[in-house]
């Protein structure tokens, strides 16, 4: 075993690489970033300038046309208040028109009402005056005719007629006021 520890002391180490190798690599490393710094970190930041901006811009488009939007939703909520009181407000006038055109109708159908009752009672008149004179011809007929009977003479003289009729018509109208 000896052997084998003395082999082991007399090779290198494997995980420490040799001195030569390690200053090429740090030297390779070192133009590797150079060079990336140089060229590509501008171009990095430039595309990552660019994006930020553009995100920002989207944020501040985004909150323009949130802002907008809540303008035009009170306008519009604006719009459909003064809308419904519009509407409320026609509906209140429609209701007032609609009452006065009832209260105008019936008040016609009244008026009509009250011609068709005067026109009723100027026609019962008229025909109660009609009836009025023709039952008293009738009954001035019948009473000459029975007066003539009785008398025994005819009373076809017009005008003892007329006056013989006259005056049975009046006492027959003294005696139904007298009764009333």
């Amino acid at each position: 075993m000896s052997s084998l520890l003395m082999l082991a002391a007399e090779e290198e180490n494997p995980l420490v690489p040799p001195i030569p190798e390690l200053v090429i690599g740090a030297i390779a490393f070192v133009i590797v970033f150079g060079l990336l710094a140089w060229k590509l970190l501008p171009n990095i930041n430039k595309v990552l300038d660019e994006r930020r901006e553009a995100i920002e811009g989207g944020m501040e488009k985004a909150e323009a046309a949130r802002t907008e939007a809540d303008s035009v939703l009170e306008q519009y909520k604006a719009q459909l208040a003064e809308a419904r009181h519009e509407a409320a407000r026609l509906r209140s006038e429609a209701q007032e028109q609609g009452a006065t055109l009832i209260a105008e109708m019936r008040a016609e159908g009244q008026r009509q009402r009250e011609e068709i009752i005067a026109a009723g009672h100027t026609q019962i008149e008229a025909d109660r005056k009609a009836a009025a004179t023709t039952l008293r011809q009738d009954v001035g007929r019948l009473a000459t005719e029975l007066a003539g009977k009785l008398v025994g003479e005819s009373l076809e003289d017009h005008a003892r007629q007329s006056r013989t009729i006259d005056r049975f018509l009046d006492e027959l109208d003294a005696k139904a006021e007298a009764a009333r």
